[in-house]
């Protein structure tokens, strides 16, 4: 199972402004992954995180980018599922590596809920649905308020 051993976070969230930004593709993982970012946040206590839809997982990173200015957190959320084609690996690493360099220049935490999977099933079975083994979007949004608390931590 991929959640095993992955870590159990609290988050304080209060105060922080977060946003979210979520592809388009794959309507019903997508409703899981957001509905999970939202609890996520609201379990921190974050209030009023704006959701911004761009097409792809593609255009991520730009609009990362572009909220990162406003914000001490943003969290990404996106499906690519595999087929017959190259396509996968090209949006996969691009969405990856554009979403670090956006979290490393600017220093805003990016929430990373990006599910890139074989087949549907696997990526309904991370999307916090009702049925789903895993809720990704839950897991991406504690991560983004935790980031930014372990920082705001050490600098004083």
């Amino acid at each position: 199972m991929a959640g095993s051993g992955s870590p159990t976070l609290t988050a304080d969230g209060r105060g922080l402004r977060v946003a979210i930004v979520a592809a388009s593709w794959h309507d019903t993982v997508m409703s899981g992954l957001i509905a999970g970012a939202r609890r996520g946040l609201d379990a921190a206590g974050v209030v009023d995180a704006p959701l911004v839809r761009v097409p792809g997982t593609f255009e991520l990173p730009v609009a990362c980018a572009t909220l990162a200015e406003r914000f001490d957190a943003v969290v990404a959320l996106g499906v690519v599922i595999r087929g017959g084609t190259p396509h996968f690996d090209y949006v996969c690493d691009a969405a990856t590596h554009g979403l670090t360099e956006v979290a490393v220049r600017t220093r805003v935490p990016i929430g990373f809920g990006v599910l890139t999977c074989d087949d549907v099933q696997q990526a309904l079975d991370r999307a916090g649905l009702p049925f789903s083994t895993e809720d990704k979007g839950f897991e991406a949004a504690t991560a983004a308020v935790a980031t930014v608390q372990a920082l705001r931590a050490v600098a004083g």
